[in-house]
């Protein structure tokens, strides 16, 4: 009878929904479809604008990117050949891919490994350590470039070895400030992981390390690619501490942009179309990134989200 009356229930429900035009997978929806497909159109206008505006000047002429034109007048696709010998964009894409997988693969073993010591041990300090993690984020890097600088100089005074303008510079300060909020994220991802697998890994006499690599590496793939690529952007889009840290030969692909546009201030009429291809082949690598690893970004940046 209960049964009957719970199923003559739903399918009143059922009905009355149909009958006011209400699909089930609209109760859901926080705003009604037209308004839905209006927001996520205006969204994609606002981001999509710029890149497409920036497709089109790539392929456009100077004099018509000048005036003002939207669409290509004449189409120069000779400017993505042009650009590679006008900017050294080779050079500075090379040393940008060196330091920042570099920078992405240490910091992430590193951080999945500092977050299983904060997550499964415990001991004096470790809270204290975890705030910290948050409180080194909200230091501004314009504040710490300076200190940087003066460390930096201060070793290579005493060490009798050159530091600025070296890879190893952006390396080191990269991995600094990518390395507490990669551990964050990691410590909030394994927190999730179920301590069953490693307590019957103990009970066969596996060690620590053992755990560390044959199960909760394995296991973290999502967390340790989200941390691996905020790092990799963190050194990608850097102008601030490249552009003193490096001198011509190591300077990166953001810092060749950067002077590539300051050298088009003034004057005639800018290379407004290798300037938009420069900036579009830099964007590539970035682009494949997330295509890549797409599927990984969501898991890893929603676990533990849910108790």
């Amino acid at each position: 009878m209960t049964s009957a009356t719970t199923t003559a229930a739903a399918a009143a429900a059922t009905a009355k929904r149909r009958a006011n035009g209400i699909r089930q997978g609209d109760i859901t929806r926080l705003l009604p479809r037209p308004l839905l497909i209006t927001v996520i159109t205006v969204l994609l206008v606002i981001v999509l604008g710029p890149v497409i505006y920036m497709l089109f000047s790539s392929v456009n002429s100077d004099v018509a990117v000048a005036g003002g034109a939207f669409f290509p007048t004449e189409l120069h696709f000779d400017n993505y050949i042009k650009v590679w010998s006008t900017v050294d964009l080779g050079n500075g894409l090379m040393n940008s891919v060196i330091v920042c997988v570099s920078v992405a693969v240490v910091c992430a073993f590193l951080a999945v490994a500092t977050a299983y010591v904060l997550v499964r041990y415990e001991f004096r300090g470790r809270l204290t350590f975890l705030r910290s993690l948050l409180g080194l984020q909200s230091i501004p890097g314009t504040l710490i470039l300076l200190p940087v600088f003066v460390l930096f100089s201060s070793l290579a005074t005493i060490l009798g070895i050159q530091i600025i303008g070296t890879r190893p510079a952006l390396f080191i300060t990269y991995l600094t400030f990518a390395l507490p909020f990669s551990t964050w994220v990691m410590v909030t991802y394994l927190r999730g992981l179920p301590k069953a697998l490693e307590e019957a890994a103990r009970i066969d006499g596996a060690s620590s390390w053992r755990i560390l690599t044959r199960i909760v590496v394995p296991l973290s793939w999502p967390g340790i690619v989200v941390s691996g690529i905020f790092a990799f952007l963190l050194g990608w889009n850097d102008v601030l501490f490249a552009s003193v840290l490096t001198n011509p030969e190591t300077r990166t692909a953001a810092v060749a942009l950067q002077v590539f546009g300051a050298t088009q201030e003034g004057g005639a009429i800018p290379l407004y179309g290798q300037m938009m291809a420069a900036s579009l082949i830099c964007a590539v690598p970035v682009v494949a990134l997330y295509l890549v690893f797409q599927r990984y970004l969501v898991g890893g940046l929603t676990s533990g989200g849910v108790k």
